[in-house]
């Protein structure tokens, strides 16, 4: 599986930026700047797990995956896939989330996803290739929203 480790620094509380991540109303994607919100749909929420749709528009076409997010750790969100038609079942992400010294978080996110089709082959390559650039540029605009939206 190609993986990539990397840190995003945000200002909000660690509870901000876990609820932010843990939020799957149907703003999501507004939030979220890698949603496609054609392609959102939740079909499970529990106390510490979500079943839920998540896609991307890209050159080409869409790609999507059906994802279980874990919460049960209460300093990690962890989605690993189900069923994607860019990768393999069993492929994850995670973010964990710990106080930073400024007040703010410190996100550790580790991208670990095994592709099964060209686009999923050419996003792995250009996410190893760049470090991780498009993810943790991905969350960084996510947690710039929450920042705007100010206190929930």
């Amino acid at each position: 599986m190609p993986k990539v480790e990397a840190v995003v620094e945000s200002p909000l509380p660690p509870q901000t930026v876990r609820e932010g991540l843990l939020d799957f109303s149907p703003g999501r994607p507004e939030s979220w700047p890698g949603i496609y919100a054609p392609l959102y749909e939740v079909y499970e929420v529990g106390d510490t797990y979500a079943d839920i749709r998540e896609g991307s528009k890209v050159p080409g076409g869409v790609i999507w995956a059906k994802e279980h997010y874990d919460w049960s750790d209460p300093d990690t969100v962890t989605w690993t896939v189900r069923e994607s038609n860019f990768c393999a079942p069993g492929s994850y992400v995670s973010a964990r989330i710990t106080p930073a010294g400024s007040g703010g978080s410190r996100i550790h996110i580790t991208w670990n996803r095994t592709p099964t089709s060209l686009a999923g082959r050419v996003a792995a390559f250009l996410i190893v290739a760049t470090r991780g650039a498009p993810v943790t540029g991905s969350l960084r605009m996510g947690l710039k929203r929450l920042e705007a939206k100010g206190p929930s």
